[in-house]
């Protein structure tokens, strides 16, 4: 091909990709409008009032109240807990997060059965999740500061094993993986971004901001409900709540997540 042809076929590649490159620039600069937006007023914080009320409310069999909840720092301090979570607890010998640490509380201090404790962990129309009430509560005492999910303990150096060995593991009739989605930057599903779960600087900035409001389905979601929801999403076998599964992929995107400042309960779309 002649040094003229070339240039001639540059410029049609230039003259067809321009609006596209354009249009997708203008639709990322609506998107982040779309965004500033949202921060001003978020409902999340009536979800925060009522999780501090069910914290300090006696409830259950035993009629108690959560307030000595060891949630990482001790018992009944909150302010901090949500930060240095996922972590490995001695009580359980096991990596737990904030929704299956709170699952032990209930268990243990207000004498709820596991099985009733783990009921209704999701909202839906017309029913309240406590759980998501509760979590919400926990995380917004950490807004602000750095997240630090600890990494020492064998277990949980097991879970960060389990977690990348899951968050790359290709299964369904899809053969979709969580990488599949959330290993490259770049991605996306139509106007959503798809954030690389693996690149520090995105994953501190996405990470950090669960549990959240989602504006599209008018209740707090937290990271539980997220990765259930993207196991659907892939066709995967459902995944348990407060499963050793889910909190061993949290552990994973948390070692990433490290060192971002902590903005739960976020408001999205």
């Amino acid at each position: 091909m002649s040094s003229t042809m070339r240039a001639a076929v540059a410029a049609v590649v230039l003259a067809c990709t321009a609006p596209i490159v354009l249009a997708q620039g203008s639709t990322e600069k609506g998107i982040e409008q779309y965004r500033q937006a949202l921060k001003e007023g978020n409902p999340a914080e009536l979800w925060e009032a009522r999780g501090e009320d069910l914290w300090k409310r006696k409830r259950g069999p035993k009629n108690v109240s959560l307030e000595q909840c060891d949630l990482g720092q001790g018992p009944g301090v909150v302010r901090g807990a949500y930060a240095h979570l996922p972590r490995y607890f001695a009580d359980t010998d096991k990596v737990q997060d904030a929704e299956s640490r709170l699952v032990t509380c209930m268990v243990t201090l207000q004498g709820f059965k596991e099985e009733d404790a783990k009921k209704n962990p999701f909202s839906a129309p017309g029913r309240h999740s406590d759980m998501e009430a509760l979590t919400s509560y926990v995380a917004a005492e950490s807004k602000g500061m750095k997240l630090n999910a600890p990494l020492a303990h064998p277990k949980e150096r097991e879970a960060f094993e389990l977690g990348d060995y899951l968050f790359h593991r290709r299964a369904g009739p899809h053969d979709y993986s969580c990488s599949t989605c959330h290993a490259e930057s770049g991605k996306r599903i139509r106007l959503q971004e798809l954030p690389a779960l693996t690149d520090p600087g995105e994953a501190q900035k996405v990470f950090t901001t669960w549990p959240a409001y989602r504006v599209s389905q008018g209740s707090v979601r937290t990271m539980q409900h997220r990765l259930y929801d993207c196991y659907w999403q892939m066709r995967h076998p459902q995944l348990d709540f407060a499963s050793d599964t889910a909190t061993a992929l949290m552990v994973y995107m948390a070692k990433f997540a490290n060192g971002g400042e902590v903005h739960a309960p976020a408001l999205k779309r």
